[in-house]
């Protein structure tokens, strides 16, 4: 009979690539990883992973079975949750990038405080990388990062969508929310966040597709020292608007949309995909995306605003 420890074996083996990591996830030695999968294959009478030294490749039964276990897992957590949980409470981990706690993470703390007071929330900041791993590894129950590829044992869905903005320094008296086109504006000197991160491939692939010039890079990965070196200099950043939300008006930054074409953010929501979130869990990751939502709506109505107000001063400009 096949049991519940040699379906958990296989997977740790399938997402982790190595009977090594598997067994250091799964707190086993590696031997007993590997008398697992044996015991298993001979149940089920087929092969289901391909040992080429140390490197560990799914047959095509293995890329199936692989489907089916992780439903059995994620059933299997759901149903001790409806057994254990009787309303939304308990301990959750969750990863954010600073796009999301900077200006989306507070609000969305007190309303699930209010709504959860019963339950315990562990925030790690981080950027994509860095989450992505600690998703594989089990060490978060979501986060939120920049929409990618996706990768084995890990499932995904689109969280937020929203603008691009080139963020420098106020000069002046101009208004936020200007659109503007960055090939028009000669050479850029940009701060971009590290090769590692999936916004810069992102950004330098709308440099090269839309003939931006850029004369200098500077590689940060430090959100608040970017914004504090962007403020007191001539360098200019791309950032999402839901992480600049708050600057409209603080009279620092000058906010201007990427246009011609226009530039888009999406952040994805990850989780284990063996797993099933937990109710509080859900609940925080519900009140994340009305936060980003409601960022994305204060874009359109401001925007669409400005836009107005800028076509009617050029009918009143045409009449005279």
């Amino acid at each position: 009979m096949i049991s519940l420890r040699q379906i958990r074996s296989f997977v740790a083996v399938y997402e982790e690539g190595s009977f090594t990591a598997a067994a250091r996830r799964e707190g086993a030695t590696q031997s007993g990883i590997s008398q697992h999968l044996k015991q298993l294959e001979s149940e089920l009478g087929a092969a289901l992973l391909e040992r080429n030294g140390r490197d560990v490749e799914p047959t095509l039964a293995g890329k199936l079975y692989y489907r089916e276990c992780v439903e059995v897992l994620k059933k299997l957590e759901a149903a001790q949750q409806s057994v254990a949980v009787h309303h939304v409470r308990g301990a959750i981990r969750v990863g954010l990038m600073p796009t999301f706690t900077r200006s989306v993470l507070a609000p969305a703390l007190d309303s699930f405080l209010a709504s959860a007071p019963g339950s315990e929330i562990s925030i790690t900041e981080a950027y994509s990388g860095v989450l992505t791993e600690m998703i594989l590894k089990g060490e978060l129950d979501f986060a939120i990062v920049p929409a990618f590829e996706g990768a084995t044992g890990i499932a995904h869905r689109l969280l937020a969508r929203g603008r691009e903005m080139l963020v420098s320094a106020k000069h002046g008296k101009k208004a936020n929310l200007n659109p503007v086109r960055l090939s028009e504006l000669g050479p850029l000197k940009v701060v971009l966040p590290g090769l590692q991160n999936t916004r810069r491939r992102n950004i330098e692939t709308y440099f090269s597709v839309n003939g931006v010039t850029v004369a200098q890079r500077l590689e940060l990965d430090a959100m608040m020292g970017t914004l504090q070196f962007v403020a007191s200099s001539d360098w200019v950043a791309i950032l999402p608007f839901v992480m600049m939300v708050s600057d409209i008006d603080d009279g620092q930054f000058d906010i201007r949309p990427l246009e011609d074409p226009p530039f888009y953010s999406e952040f994805v929501l990850i989780e284990p995909a063996r797993k099933v979130m937990s109710p509080a869990a859900a609940l925080f990751a519900d009140i994340l995306r009305m936060e980003a939502e409601k960022s994305r709506l204060l874009f359109q109505e401001w925007f669409g605003g400005r836009r107005l107000m800028q076509r009617k001063t050029a009918r009143g400009k045409r009449r005279r």
